[in-house]
Order: structure tokens, then sequence, then C-alpha cells
């Protein structure tokens, strides 16, 4: 299944602040991670830009989700954080992967298409989104 046979990707919103590192931190991963890096910067192109206060319910940088991967019915919450933030065990997703680049951007009931790295699709439909809460580090810098 190509990118073209997918269905139709939801419309999806991204702060002017989360567009402008996510887009950064694209170009830096195009040599080391060049799949995630066209998905991530496909995904940016077609957000449409707001302003962090029409963000609520819009799953950002920082925001808990709880999504249902649509293949196995099972149902993951995580915080998307940047990749240095990351750490699976402790919940928090880098966006620097594909279920992370995937989730940013939507909102509760959507469902997103996209082709895996084996070469099948996979869904997966927001439950839940908790708004984002910046880690203290990052707020004072």
């Amino acid at each position: 299944m190509s990118r073209r046979s997918l269905p139709k990707r939801p419309e999806i919103h991204v702060t002017a602040g989360d567009y402008d590192r996510l887009a950064a931190l694209a170009d830096a991963a195009a040599d080391a991670f060049p799949a995630i890096a066209d998905f991530l910067a496909a995904e940016l192109d077609r957000a449409q830009i707001i302003d962090a206060t029409a963000a609520k319910g819009v799953v950002q940088m920082h925001s808990t989700v709880a999504y249902r991967d649509d293949v196995t019915g099972e149902e993951h919450t995580v915080t998307l954080v940047y990749p240095e933030e990351a750490d699976i065990e402790a919940g928090r997703l880098s966006v620097l992967t594909p279920v992370g680049a995937a989730l940013i951007g939507l909102r509760r009931g959507q469902t997103i298409t996209w082709i895996t790295p084996s070469g099948k699709p996979r869904n997966l439909t927001v439950v839940r989104v908790e708004p984002a809460v910046r880690p203290t580090s990052l707020a004072a810098g």
C-alpha cells in the first residue's frame, strides 16, 4: 500500500511555537532518521497553524494523549515529548517516532492512517487529550 492509496488524513492543528521547533527537529533528523523526519515534515506541511489559546483539545507537545491502536484494539496513554525527554517506560513518547509524529495535531475522535516502516498500514484513533504541561526546565528557558 502506498501513501497515495491511504485514506485522506484528518485535518490537524499545530501551535506556532510547536511548529517552529518541530520543523527544525525534522530538518536536523533528516540524515539520521530520513523516513520519520520526512513523515513529520509532511505532517507539518499540511497542518493549520493556530494560536496556543486555540489549542484546547489538540495533541501538542507535552500533551498527554490516550489513543487506540485500531489493529490490536489496545489503548495506550503517553505524553508527547521531544527526543531528549523521551522515556517510554515513563510514558513519554518522542515525536520523532512514527506514532509520535502521527499523533501531533490531532483531536479526540480523529483517526490517522499511515504506512509503518514494515510497509503495513496502521490506524490510530485519539480517545482523550489532556492539556500540555510544559516541563519546568523548559518553561524557565
